[in-house]
């Protein structure tokens, strides 16, 4: 039986760390599957494993990919298990570490399947929010799926300010006729292999207290003069990113970089609220605080493993 062990949780919560303690133990690999980390122009922003930690484990999906590329999170289904495949031939046990709910959902659960966008509905609903604005998106989307926008504005209003995603909803509804809801949540391909799912948690207080610290250490390391290199490309999506636009508008002269620094620490701290709030959700995960010993989740992983193995 192969095992996927995935470790989640906030930004800043030492995802990393536990990931290669378990990697050095089980003597496997690491996939990431946080989606700013595959970027090689974004280092430091996106708070990719150093080259001592990078030493001590093979990463897969660390900087493989450009800003400048379309990368999609089916495109990620799709290679992390082709990468999967591979590597349990060599080991039963591999690891996925990262966080960002949506890509974690995609390997272990799998993707929703979508149809084609014909290019020129896709142009037309990207001219249209360019010239009249996010509101229309979500017009049409209320119109053409209101039971999904109702959804939307009970349980995640904040994608509805998300450009991407609500294009994304409209070209689907426009090119195939049918509700976006409509597509999700069919049958799933299998897995060949079980999650064994960790989640590292903190007090709120002491969750924000590492990320401010992060952050005042991102700017010693150079946030600045990296996004000042990224900020001719501030329009691409990828740069859509918490840490680089607040810099990009201290370089546009709306904000003093003080403030910008501040204004990094609290949308962070607000990514991190969100992203426990969709980690909770999950099913089968086991939680632990981030001072837990390494050793003690260990412990919890090999019982689980001899559990499975003797039933």
């Amino acid at each position: 039986m192969n095992y996927l062990l995935t470790v989640i949780g906030p930004t800043a919560i030492g995802k990393t760390a536990l990931s290669i303690a378990l990697a050095r133990h089980f003597g496997c690999d690491i996939l990431s599957c946080d989606s700013r980390q595959f970027f090689k122009e974004m280092k430091i922003g996106t708070a990719v494993p150093n080259d001592e930690e990078l030493a001590q484990a093979n990463h897969h999906f660390i900087q493989n990919k450009s800003i400048f590329e379309e990368y999609t999170v089916g495109d990620f289904e799709r290679e992390a298990l082709l990468e999967l495949n591979n590597l349990f031939q060599k080991n039963k046990i591999q690891i996925m570490v990262g966080g960002s709910g949506l890509y974690v959902d995609a390997v272990l659960k799998g993707f929703d399947s979508f149809p084609d966008i014909d290019p020129e509905i896709r142009e037309k609903v990207r001219h249209d929010y360019e010239t009249k604005g996010i509101t229309s998106l979500q017009e049409q989307l209320q119109e053409l799926d209101p039971d999904y926008f109702a959804s939307l504005t009970a349980e995640n209003p904040q994608t509805l300010q998300n450009p991407n995603r609500m294009m994304r909803f409209t070209e689907v509804c426009l090119s195939t006729g049918k509700p976006y809801s409509s597509f999700l949540n069919k049958e799933k391909k299998p897995r060949d292999f079980t999650p064994i799912i960790i989640g590292l948690e903190a007090e709120r207080e002491k969750m924000y207290e590492r990320i401010n610290l992060r952050v005042d250490i991102m700017m010693q390391q150079g946030l600045l003069d990296e996004a000042k290199i990224l900020y001719p490309n501030k329009a691409l999506n990828a740069l859509q990113t918490v840490g680089y636009r607040e810099l990009f508008d201290y370089l546009d002269g709306k904000i003093s970089l003080d403030f910008a620094v501040e204004e990094i620490k609290k949308n962070t701290r607000r990514f991190a609220k969100r992203q426990m709030t969709w980690f909770k959700r999950t099913e089968n995960a086991q939680w632990f605080d981030f001072k837990t010993p390494p050793e003690d989740i260990i412990q919890h992983i090999d019982a689980i493993i001899k559990k499975n193995n003797i039933s």
